[in-house]
């Protein structure tokens, strides 16, 4: 399975219905991904570009989709990124791999 690196920030409306019913939203975003046949490993808070981080476990990246789309049809997050993470081995055969692109740069 895939790893993937979701960065999301919440609505005013959301952080304000969390502050008058304070909730721990890993259970939900377990629920989420296990619907697909996923795993959570992880779900953090964060000061910055973004309100939260979750690491994520999906069996391919049309499930990782349907869990995000889900998400940001909810209407509680304003924006949502995520990124597929990819081990070294698999960096490694990706660099392997493009030594035999023949790549060739505009108007050379």
């Amino acid at each position: 399975m895939t790893l993937y690196l979701t960065r999301f920030s919440y609505t005013p409306e959301t952080w304000a219905r969390l502050i008058d019913h304070p909730e721990d939203r890993r259970a939900a975003a377990r629920t989420y991904i296990e619907s697909v046949g996923g795993q959570l490993h992880g779900f953090w808070y964060a000061f910055g570009d973004h309100d939260g981080y979750n690491l994520w476990e999906a069996p391919d990246d049309v499930s990782m989709a349907a869990v995000v789309l889900a998400i940001s049809a909810g209407g509680a997050v304003h924006s949502v990124e995520t990124t597929v993470l990819m081990t070294v081995d698999e960096t490694l055969a990706a660099l392997g791999t493009a030594a035999r692109v023949r790549y060739r740069p505009p108007g050379a």
